[in-house]
């Protein structure tokens, strides 16, 4: 009776590390965040075709600005990064926030490995003075396909 008792242990034993082992060998593999640098932020006017219409950023029919932000990213993990968020602070002429409780700006579709431009388009009451200050302007993203 022990005999049976103790193979009975063995093989379960055995069995649950074969299931582990498999477990691990067939897991996905993790994605994990990729950092992106921004620098060299600026911006402009947009051009009269896109701003015909303009929002302001809260969806409210009130006048707004149109502005397109520019600059480069870096990616440096040598991998393309999908859905790069962008993030940063936008401040009008009087120091206060033209993009009211919103840190996260917009994406970047694609970001190859190295340096490469970026631009996102932006929306800023028109009653909140010229010129804009930008800051803290970095992204995140991820080098596999991600669903949103």
């Amino acid at each position: 009776m022990r005999r049976k008792l103790h193979l009975k242990v063995y093989f379960t034993t055995v069995l649950a590390l074969i299931l582990w082992t498999a477990g691990w060998a067939i897991a996905p593999v993790a994605v994990a965040l990729t950092q992106i640098r921004l620098f060299d932020i600026d911006y402009h006017d947009c051009p009269a075709s896109i701003g015909q219409g303009v929002v302001t950023s809260d969806g409210s029919s009130l006048q707004a600005n149109c502005f397109i932000v520019t600059g480069k990213a870096e990616n440096t993990s040598g991998r393309t990064v999908y859905n790069a968020d962008i993030f940063g602070r936008i401040f009008d002429a009087n120091n206060d926030p033209a993009m009211q409780n919103r840190n996260r700006l917009g994406a970047i579709a694609e970001v190859p490995p190295g340096i490469s431009p970026f631009e996102l388009r932006i929306s800023v009451a028109a009653n909140q003075p010229t010129p804009l200050r930008l800051e803290r302007f970095k992204a995140a993203g991820f080098t596999g396909t991600v669903r949103r």
